[in-house]
């Protein structure tokens, strides 16, 4: 594995490979680090290289004075991809890192192949009601004694700004937002997967398989190039632990053939 940091919009971004072959970016979720993917990233890296950046804020990427924003986070994705020589990635992102994927396939389409989204939305409410009523209720107390916190303390170049960090990240999901008339026209194939107990409404992902040609009968061969999964017995939080499930998935999405050549 390599290691290393680039200088990005301002930010020194703290990022991981390993692997070789058609590359492929893994984005964390909120409080996370490069390591919250680890599972799913040696499965993909057996025949991919695998790109983990760590997000503004998080671990061992300092945070600047700049708006925590998924659309900031996808273009400082754009720059280290540039800075890394990688012309065209796969783009896969957890909860918070599926909203950065999101805004990558609305910005950045020509730095794109495919886009994995694995419990993530592309607007606020869809996350179930309880799910999106908790997020105000995050703080540094309430975290004060999880992994999250321990993380934190041994990766950040600032760990006395513990309680800063939580406030910001969970900004982003307290203001509402809506991509889906952009979501709508982004032409890379998207494979949404949740769990059966996400924080995600099952409606949410069959909206974007709909959007995206899907919501009738395949038999008569005309399948849309986006697909959708929802996991059994799979948490919100659940989620990477899935991993031996997702690899062959989103192995064999990724290397299925498209019309657009994506």
């Amino acid at each position: 594995m390599q290691s290393g940091y680039a200088e990005v919009n301002g930010l020194r971004m703290y990022y991981e490979v390993q692997g070789e072959g058609a590359p492929i970016v893994l984005i964390h979720g909120s409080f996370g680090t490069s390591n919250d993917l680890g599972k799913l990233a040696s499965l993909l890296a057996k025949s991919r290289k695998v790109i983990m950046p760590e997000m503004q804020g998080h671990a061992r990427t300092a945070d600047i004075p700049r708006e925590l924003s998924y659309e900031a986070m996808a273009d400082d994705v754009a720059g280290l991809l540039k800075q890394l020589n990688v012309e065209k990635a796969d783009v896969l992102g957890y909860s918070m890192g599926g909203g950065v994927a999101f805004q990558m396939g609305i910005r950045h389409p020509e730095q794109v192949g495919k886009l994995v989204v694995l419990s993530g939305v592309y607007k606020h409410d869809g996350w179930w009601p309880e799910a999106e009523a908790a997020f105000p209720t995050l703080s540094a107390d309430l975290l004060k004694d999880t992994p999250i916190k321990t993380q934190y303390d041994s990766l950040s170049p600032h760990p006395d700004k513990f309680d800063a960090f939580i406030r910001k990240t969970i900004s982003i999901d307290l203001t509402p937002y809506d991509w889906t008339t952009d979501v709508e026209q982004i032409a890379n194939p998207i494979y949404m997967v949740i769990g059966d107990a996400d924080g995600v409404r099952y409606e949410h992902a069959l909206e974007l398989i709909c959007m995206k040609g899907g919501g009738k009968m395949g038999d008569s061969g005309d399948m849309p190039e986006s697909r959708m999964a929802i996991l059994p017995g799979t948490t919100h939080t659940g989620m990477p632990e899935r991993a031996e499930w997702l690899a062959p998935m989103i192995n064999e999405f990724l290397d299925a053939k498209t019309a657009t050549g994506r």
